[in-house]
């Protein structure tokens, strides 16, 4: 099982995106991501997130919060269980600076779902754009094909 956090900071009308094409062997080569990892040991997942999007963009956040809680199952092997803490981020200090995983863009918010995303990212997409309640929802893979998706939202 793996702990993760994924973040999207957003500034006017525009979001953060990482898109992975430095890593070998990257389950997310080629597609559109928000920032995150891994938690380290002991870690909460606000405190892998200000330590990631640190590592990552350079940036430290000052206004962010969680909106969901995202199961991945890659039925293929590939990966073990990701739990994926989501959030999104509306303020932060310092500059933003390159990525050793892949090269950082803003981009325009109506321009989100054209990207190559993975499709259960397209799905969760929406409920962030439509400022849907916090949502728990379970993405099932077989190698890159989404082959079945629950969510539930909550209050």
């Amino acid at each position: 099982m793996i702990l993760a956090t994924e973040c999207y900071i957003q500034r006017e009308n525009q979001i953060l995106m990482l898109y992975r094409n430095k890593k070998q062997n990257d389950i997310n080569k080629g597609k559109y991501i928000g920032l995150g990892g891994k938690f380290e040991y002991g870690e909460s997942p606000e405190q892998c997130l200000l330590r990631e999007i640190k590592e990552e963009a350079g940036v430290t956040l000052t206004d962010y919060r969680l909106r969901g809680i995202v199961t991945f199952i890659m039925l293929d092997g590939s990966s073990e269980p990701i739990y994926m803490f989501v959030y999104t981020a509306g303020g932060f200090t310092g500059e933003i600076s390159a990525c050793d995983e892949g090269e950082l863009h803003w981009v325009d918010k109506d321009k989100i779902l054209s990207l190559d995303l993975w499709e259960g990212d397209k799905l969760f997409w929406r409920w962030l754009l439509e400022d849907k309640r916090f949502f728990s929802a379970k993405f099932i893979y077989n190698e890159n094909t989404l082959v079945e998706h629950q969510e539930t939202f909550y209050i």
